[in-house]
């Protein structure tokens, strides 16, 4: 009989345990299906979960159909769980992935299929809910191959040659076959489907029962079972507490057996903080709420074992190696309020608890800020914890406002020193800190010689590397993509013990990231954003504002669909403003993608506050020995007190690095001087008695005005406010706003558009000759497929056309957004809407037709102007001629008279 760990996925309300409780009626299970709604499915066994229908802890059930023995773990499908479920991903042998008919597939869903891919879990997909009216069958079909796999195709139609062709265009070899007999046999749908090359997909509905029994027929007969070794090993994936109280392990039993009695112990395990043996006493096997208790589990099997106190979801024990680091992680933190009467120091153990269940929470005591902190995915969530906290330690708590959870890593590469000498202790450590790749998180690998430091020394030195969060120079944020090597150390025979070499690595470390060019991280989310087609403008401005990236736009039906990434920071609360101002119609959905480079670094490291050289937990200095006593060598001067030599050459530390360095090597900026400064110095000092002829007379006459030379790239500038400064003039034209707002030029540009742009520049070349200011006229290309943006000057004036799914009112948004502070800017559009945002960037506005009122003002004026110069002036013979010929007519004039 096949025996198999089955899990079943979902984004939240596709009805994934509304599946669970019909497979579990249908294999003969249950004798009644429970319903979500009415609060009594089987698998929702906790009050908070029947309370507020949807799953939020995973749980066990066991059933059999056919030939196949399955344990089925239902998992949590709102993301704020999705913790909780990426740690069952550890222990499946397949998933089942259910997707709403009536929905498709959703934002959380993909993410669900991209830790599939990552786990290499073959997956089997259910799309449910196809008895509701609107689903289409046919597009679905083409959604499940255009957002997930190609790969994805109908079992549910019987085996036709179409069906099979669908299934070998997965698999060259697989296409061979197909085309020299015309079918494939069933061992090579298993291979594909256990290769990850094809999802079978069933459609049907959970709830009434449709489909659910060929959906079984199909897992039986095409899952793949996997082979177990002999040498004992188990995956621990989750930790939980009884009604009694007692400290469930959740585990895998990945090869030979497990009996009760059996002593486990992490010996042998890297990164393990503390080597502990304990005895199982108990071994459950759950099903529901309820369990059986046996004397031992064979290998394939999943189990709750009591007695053991020090496990951690993602350990392996025995043969089994210690899972990844989980790709899901919290990126808001948030402070834990206490009640007056609940002390920290009798709260602080309880929450530990908790955090053995949830390793995510990260629960810490801030000394600085003397507050609990925890890291939580989401509102969901908080709620959540603070019924839990309620029910398990009577305590009712509150939770402060998130802040985003940032991380730091390193551009450059450095040798970290570290030495702890006080009397009677020794240990020396050199490690090289490299940048790592984009989400690499943390690596630490040896390259020093067992001669020069024993293997349990170095060992030592790569647990003390696992074991902390070690903290960066900018914020005090946790390091991450970056690889740590140990090149070399020294131990004392006598004075040597396991602490020192703790101190020395913590401090190697320290010293390593004060020396490196540090940048902040930030979290970014993948979003797609769905919003009605005549809105798409407004929601291009709004991401390109959230320092966000996006794909052009496409439509599907009467929407318009946007696809990038943004800083979690920025977007956290943009569902709201979606909402409103689509009036219900739009949608957004965020998943994590990572982190990247901070977009307000500067912003964020000052709003910190934090002195790296000020953090007493984490010394950058060493401590040498001297005359019988120790003494503290300052980070910047420890290498010349090294007992042994660098291997490698340090860098010169850059003294200006755009406020991304630690406090103690900040050197205050200096303020740039131009010329006309600098010989105004020297003008005072040496000739003091001489007016400078460059600056203003008393008389208010100026024989010639200058303008301050710009500095040179790469110097200092000084970067204050100006006051009292002029600032530049800027016009901003919506160019096709205005053609078909002026009268003339919309009836040319009815009869040739060209011509009528080509007047409204001359127009506007006449009037930035009299008005003198900078004049952008700017005219949408975004429909034009692969265009850039693009800038032209034409004679006086520039002209923009915009870049391929950038309208003009979204770059003189941005325009007005990045320069309004610096410039003294006017916008020219009708457009209400762009009107508003203009207003609200501190720019003047005017209207289409204001504009053109203004052009014929100016135009007025300067022909007054000329007609009043040429009513002065007058022209005189003997003014136009030379001096010697003005001389001789004076003289025949005076003959003339005489």
């Amino acid at each position: 009989m096949k025996k198999l760990v089955i899990g079943i996925l979902a984004h939240v309300d596709a009805g994934k345990t509304t599946l669970s409780e019909g497979i579990l009626y249908r294999s003969g299970m249950l004798r009644k299906i429970g319903r979500v709604d009415n609060g009594d499915a089987f698998l929702d066994t906790y009050a908070l979960e029947k309370e507020r229908g949807i799953t939020i802890f995973s749980k066990q059930a066991n059933f059999r159909w056919k030939n196949m023995d399955v344990c089925l773990l239902d998992t949590p499908g709102h993301v704020d769980f999705s913790a909780e479920m990426e740690r069952t991903l550890q222990v499946l042998d397949a998933a089942v992935l259910v997707i709403s008919g009536a929905d498709g597939v959703q934002g959380h869903t993909q993410t669900l299929w991209q830790l599939l891919k990552r786990y290499r879990i073959p997956v089997f997909l259910f799309i449910n809910k196809m008895d509701q009216n609107g689903t289409d069958k046919e597009a679905l079909k083409r959604e499940l191959k255009a957002r997930l796999d190609e790969g994805c195709v109908d079992f549910g139609e019987g085996f036709t040659e179409d069906f099979y062709e669908q299934c070998a265009m997965c698999d060259e070899t697989a296409l061979d076959f197909f085309l020299e007999k015309g079918e494939l046999p069933e061992e090579e749908l298993r291979r594909l489907i256990r290769e990850r090359k094809l999802f079978p997909c069933f459609y049907g509905s959970a709830l009434k029962l449709t489909g659910v029994d060929e959906f079984l027929d199909g897992l039986e007969r095409f899952v793949s079972v996997p082979v177990y070794g002999k040498t004992f090993g188990t995956k621990v994936f989750k930790i939980a507490r009884d009604d009694q109280g007692n400290r469930l392990t959740y585990m895998k039993i990945t090869g030979g057996s497990l009996q009760v009695k059996a002593v486990l112990t992490n010996e042998g395990k890297a990164g393990e903080k503390e080597v502990w043996e304990e005895k199982v006493n108990q071994i459950r096997i759950y099903s529901g709420d309820k369990y059986e208790l046996v004397n031992e589990v064979q290998a394939g099997s999943v189990c709750a074992v009591t007695g053991l106190n020090h496990t951690h979801p993602g350990e392996g024990l025995g043969a089994e190696a210690a899972s990844a680091a989980p790709v899901l992680e919290p990126v808001l933190t948030y402070s834990i309020r206490l009640p007056q009467e609940c002390p920290v120091p009798v709260m602080l153990p309880r929450l530990r608890q908790l955090e053995e269940e949830e390793p995510e929470l990260h629960i810490v005591w801030d000394e600085r800020l003397q507050e609990i902190q925890a890291q939580v995915m989401g509102e969901v969530q908080i709620e959540i914890l603070k019924s839990l906290i309620q029910e398990r330690f009577q305590t009712a708590v509150e939770f402060g406002a998130g802040n985003i959870v940032y991380k730091e890593t390193i551009t450059d590469t450095v040798e970290g020193v570290g030495h702890f000498e006080p009397l009677r202790h020794y240990a020396e450590v050199h490690l090289l800190l490299e940048p790592g790749e984009r989400g690499s998180g943390l690596q630490f690998d040896t390259d020093c010689s067992e001669d020069i430091l024993d293997r349990n020394w170095q060992r030592l030195v790569i647990t003390h590397l696992e074991e902390k969060d070690h903290r960066g120079v900018l914020t005090g944020s946790v390091i991450t993509d970056m690889k740590i090597t140990l090149l070399t150390g020294r131990s004392h025979i006598k004075h040597t013990e396991g602490g020192d070499f703790r101190q020395a690595t913590y401090r190697a470390v320290r010293h390593g990231l004060m020396q490196a060019h540090s940048i902040l991280l930030e979290p970014w989310y993948q979003f797609r954003l769905e919003v009605p087609e005549k809105m798409v403008g407004k929601a291009m401005t709004d991401i390109e504002k959230m320092h966000g990236t996006f794909e052009a736009p496409r439509t599907e039906e009467d929407m318009a669909v946007l696809t990038g990434e943004a800083p979690v920071f920025t977007m956290r609360d943009y569902q709201k403003e979606v909402i409103a101002y689509t009036k219900g119609y739009g949608r957004l959905f965020c998943t994590l993608l990572g982190y990247r480079p901070c977009h307000n670094a500067e912003e964020v490291i000052a709003e910190a506050g934090y002195d790296p050289e000020r953090d007493t937990e984490n010394p950058a200095g060493s401590v040498f020995c001297a005359h019988g006593a120790g003494f503290v060598v300052p980070w910047d001067k420890v290498k010349d007190y090294m007992h042994l030599e660098c291997r490698i050459l340090q860098r010169d530390v850059p003294e200006e690095t755009a406020g991304l360095t630690p406090k103690s090597r900040e050197i205050p900026e200096e303020k740039w001087m131009g010329v006309e400064e600098i010989d105004e110095i020297l003008a005072r000092t040496y000739h003091a008695n001489k007016r400078n002829k460059e600056q203003p007379r008393k008389d208010g006459w100026n024989r010639k005005l200058t303008r301050p030379s710009t500095p040179p790239p790469g110097d200092p500038v000084y970067k204050g406010t100006g006051k009292g400064a002029v600032r530049e003039k800027y016009l901003l034209v919506d160019g096709y706003n205005v053609i078909f707002a002026w009268d003339d030029l919309r009836e040319l540009a009815e009869t040739n558009i060209d011509g009528a742009k080509g007047k409204l520049l001359d127009i506007l070349c006449n009037y930035q000759g009299i008005v003198r200011c900078q004049v952008i006229v700017v005219f949408d290309a975004y429909r034009v497929q692969g265009h850039v943006t693009e800038v032209l000057d034409y004679h006086n004036i520039h002209v923009v056309y915009t870049r391929e799914a950038e309208t003009a009112d979204q770059y003189i948004e941005k325009f007005t957004h990045e320069n309004g502070k610096k410039y003294d800017i006017t916008v020219a559009t009708s457009d209400g809407l762009e009107q508003v945002i203009i207003r609200g960037q501190g720019c003047r506005l005017l209207s289409a037709r204001e504009l053109e009122e203004e052009v014929k003002r100016a135009s007025g004026r300067l022909r007054e102007e000329y007609l009043d110069q040429q009513k002065m002036d007058k022209n005189y013979l003997l003014g136009a001629i030379s001096e010697e010929a003005r001389r001789q007519v004076e003289k025949i004039q005076e003959d003339e008279s005489n």
